[in-house]
C-alpha cells in the first residue's frame, strides 16, 4: 500500500471508531474497489474483478503486477504517437500493424467504459433502475453519498467556491488564445452538430437525464428527435426530405413548410427561419451550414438507391440512406475528427470488422461525465470571420440570413481558414457563453459528481498532488488552494479547462484519456458496426457499402457543393489543402 492509501485507511479507521462519519467518504477502497457500509460504522472493500485483493484492495495478484509494470504511462504513449513522424509513415503503410494497433487501441480504450451500464444520477450504489431507465444519462462513477461531511467525501471545505467568481476568475477570456494545434471552426462547428444529437439534456427533469434515447450516433438532429418530427421534415417520396431551393441551391425547409417547433426568436421571420432535426440549431449559421451539407448529402444517397433500386418504397429508401449517413459520419469522425483531436502521427482507422473476434458489446448509453467534459466552449473566437465580413456574438446569433446570403461554399471556406480557441490552460471562454460554463459547474454540483482525482484513478491516471501539479504555474494554483482547501476537492469541469495542455497541443491529459474511451467506445458500439450490420446489404448493396467506406469530409463537401471548396478541420498550411484538379476529380469519381 502506498503513502496516501495508508493514510486514508487509518482516517477510515479513525472515523468507524469514532462513528461519526460514513466511512465510504474517505474513499478507502483502492483500484476500483466498491465501498459497502456494514453494520452501524464499519465498511469493507468489494474487490471483485479488479486484479487486486485485501482490505482496501490494495494488493495485486500476479499478473496485475506484471500487467501494471509493462503497461507504458498514458503520458509516454502520447509522446510516442506524437512525435518521431518519420516512423509512423512506414508504420501507417503495412496494414498487418496498423490493424493490430487500431484493435488494441479500441479494445483498450472501450474496456473502461462499463457495459452494461452500472449508475444514474439518482442512486450511489447498483440498481435496476441504472441499467434498465434510458431517461438517466449513465454515470461512470456513482454520486458523492449525501451524509459525506463535505461536497467531495472529507477532503476540502464544507462550502466551494461560489461559482459565478470561479467562472470569472479561472475560465473566463482575457485574451483570445488560438489553438496551437490549428483547430479551425469547421471543427467547432462540426463538434457541437455532431454531439448535439446525445448531449440533449432534459432540463426539465433535471440535469441527469436526457432526452437522446438512443444514446448515441443516430443522426436525430438531422431526421428529428421524435417520429412526428421526423415526418415533418420527410418529403415522403424517393425516400427523400423536404427542402426549398435559394439562389439556386438547396437548403432546409422553413418552418411554414415543416411545422417543426425550432427556436428562433420574433426577429427571425417566419419564411427564414429553417426547420432541422434539432431545434436549437437555428443559434448560429455554422450549425445550419452542417445541417444543409447532411440534407444534400441525404437526398444525393437517396438519388443512387432509387436508380439502383427502382422496386424499392419511399420507406425503404429513407431507413436505408439513414444507415448509409450513420456510417459516413462514424467513419469521418473517427479517421478524422478524433485523429486530428489525437494529434496522433498513428493513422485511425474506421473498420468493425476488426472487432468481430473480440469481446465487444454494440450497445452504448451516454454518461454524464462524458458530456461535462465535451463542454468546449473556449473554441468559439471573439468574432466570427465571413468573407470579408465580421461578426460580433450579437451580430451572428439567430441568422439563418447569413448562410442563405452567403452560401455553404462561402462559409465552408471561411470557417476552415479561422482558428478556434486553445480548450486547455484556462481563462479562454469569451464572456457572451460564459453563461454555460457557469451552469456546467453547477449541474456538477447538483449532481453531486466525484472529484476530479477520482475520475483520474478510474481510468489509470495518477493523481495530482497539487494544484500547481495541475496547473503547471503558481499563481493560479494559490488561488485554487485557497479556495478548495485541497487538490482531492477539485471538481471534474473546472479542473479539465485548468489543466496544463500538453505542449503545442489543445488540451491537457485528462481530457484525451478520458473522453477518447467514451468517444471511441460509443462510435464503435453502434449497432451498424455489429456482424450482424455490417455487411453490403444493409446500406443497400455494395453501392452503398462504398459510400460508407469511402466517406471523407472533403467528399461530403465537393458532392454537395457547387465550388467543391478545400475543407479541413484544421486551418490551411502549405501543401496541406487539395488542389482544384484534385477536388474535381474526387466529384467526378462519386
Amino acid at each position: 500500500m502506498d503513502a496516501a492509501g495508508i493514510l486514508m485507511l487509518l482516517c477510515a479507521l479513525e472515523v468507524v471508531a469514532a462513528g461519526a462519519v460514513n466511512p465510504c467518504c474517505y474513499w478507502p477502497c483502492q483500484n476500483k474497489g466498491v465501498c459497502v457500509n456494514v453494520g452501524q460504522e464499519g465498511y469493507e472493500c468489494d474487490c471483485s474483478h479488479t486484479g487486486y485483493y485485501g482490505e482496501n484492495c490494495t494488493l495485486s495478484y500476479f499478473w496485475t503486477s506484471v500487467h501494471t509494470f509493462l503497461k507504458p504511462r498514458p503520458a509516454f504513449s502520447h509522446y510516442l504517437l506524437t512525435h518521431y513522424k518519420w516512423l509512423w509513415n512506414v508504420v501507417n503503410k503495412i496494414s498487418f500493424i496498423t490493424d493490430n494497433m487500431m484493435r488494441l487501441v479500441l479494445t483498450a480504450r472501450s474496456s473502461l467504459i462499463p457495459s452494461p451500464p452500472t449508475y444514474n444520477s439518482e442512486y450511489h450504489y447498483l440498481t435496476w433502475e441504472g441499467y434498465a431507465n434510458v431517461t438517466y444519462f449513465t454515470r461512470l462513477l456513482p454520486p458523492v453519498p449525501k451524509d459525506c461531511p463535505t461536497p467531495a467525501g472529507t477532503q476540502g471545505f464544507k462550502i466551494r467556491p461560489n461559482v459565478t467568481e470561479l467562472a470569472q476568475e479561472f475560465l473566463l477570456r482575457r485574451t483570445f488564445i488560438p489553438d496551437p494545434q490549428g483547430t479551425n471552426m469547421m471543427f467547432a462547428f462540426f463538434a457541437q452538430h455532431f454531439t448535439h444529437q446525445f448531449f440533449r439534456t432534459d432540463f426539465n427533469r433535471g440535469p441527469g437525464f436526457t432526452k437522446a434515447l438512443g444514446h448515441g450516433v443516430d443522426l436525430n438532429h438531422v431526421y428529428g428527435q421524435s417520429l412526428e418530427q421526423q415526418y415533418h421534415l420527410r418529403l415522403f417520396k424517393d425516400g427523400k426530405l423536404k427542402f426549398q431551393v435559394v439562389n439556386g441551391e438547396v437548403y432546409p425547409p422553413s418552418v411554414k413548410e415543416s411545422p417543426i417547433k425550432m427556436k428562433y426568436p420574433s426577429t427571425v421571420p417566419v419564411e427564414k427561419q429553417l426547420a432541422v432535426g434539432h431545434n436549437l440549431f437555428g443559434l448560429v449559421p455554422g450549425l445550419l451550414m452542417y445541417a444543409t451539407l447532411w440534407l444534400r448529402e441525404h437526398n444525393r444517397v437517396c438519388d443512387i438507391l432509387k436508380e439502383e433500386h427502382p422496386t424499392w418504397s419511399d420507406e425503404q429508401l429513407f431507413q436505408t440512406t439513414r444507415l448509409i449517413l450513420i456510417g459516413e459520419t462514424i467513419k469521418i469522425v473517427i479517421e478524422e475528427y478524433v485523429q486530428h483531436l489525437s494529434g496522433y502521427h498513428f493513422k485511425m482507422k474506421f473498420d468493425p470488422e476488426l472487432l468481430f473476434k473480440e469481446q465487444f458489446q454494440y450497445r452504448n448509453r451516454i454518461a454524464l461525465e462524458f458530456g461535462h467534459l465535451y463542454h468546449w466552449h473556449p473554441l468559439m473566437p471573439d468574432s466570427f470571420k465571413v468573407q470579408d465580413r465580421e461578426y460580433k456574438y450579437e451580430d451572428f446569433l439567430f441568422k439563418p440570413d447569413i448562410l442563405l446570403d452567403f452560401g455553404v461554399d462561402t462559409l465552408l471556406e471561411s470557417f476552415t481558414k479561422q482558428r478556434a480557441g486553445r480548450i486547455g490552460g484556462g481563462r479562454n471562454i469569451n464572456g457572451a457563453i460564459l453563461n454555460v460554463a457557469i451552469s456546467v459547474i453547477e449541474h456538477g454540483r447538483q449532481l453531486r459528481l466525484q472529484p476530479f482525482n477520482k475520475y483520474r484513478k478510474w481510468f489509470g491516471l495518477t493523481p495530482y498532488t497539487s494544484f500547481q501539479e495541475l496547473t503547471g504555474e503558481t499563481e493560479i494554483a494559490a488561488k485554487l488552494e485557497k479556495l478548495y482547501g485541497h487538490i482531492d476537492a477539485m471538481e471534474l469541469y473546472p479542473a479539465l479547462l485548468l489543466e496544463t495542455p500538453y505542449q503545442d497541443g489543445i488540451f491537457g491529459e485528462s481530457i484525451v484519456e478520458m473522453g477518447a474511451p467514451f468517444s471511441l467506445k460509443g462510435l464503435m458500439g453502434n449497432p451498424i458496426c455489429s456482424p450482424y450490420y455490417w455487411k453490403p446489404s444493409t446500406f443497400g448493396g455494395q453501392t452503398g457499402f462504398d459510400i460508407v467506406n469511402t466517406a471523407t469530409l472533403q467528399k461530403l463537401v465537393c458532392l454537395n457543393t457547387k465550388r467543391c471548396p478545400a475543407v479541413a478541420l484544421k486551418v490551411p498550411d502549405n501543401g496541406s489543402s487539395k488542389s482544384e484538379g484534385e477536388r474535381e476529380q474526387t466529384k467526378m469519381e462519386f
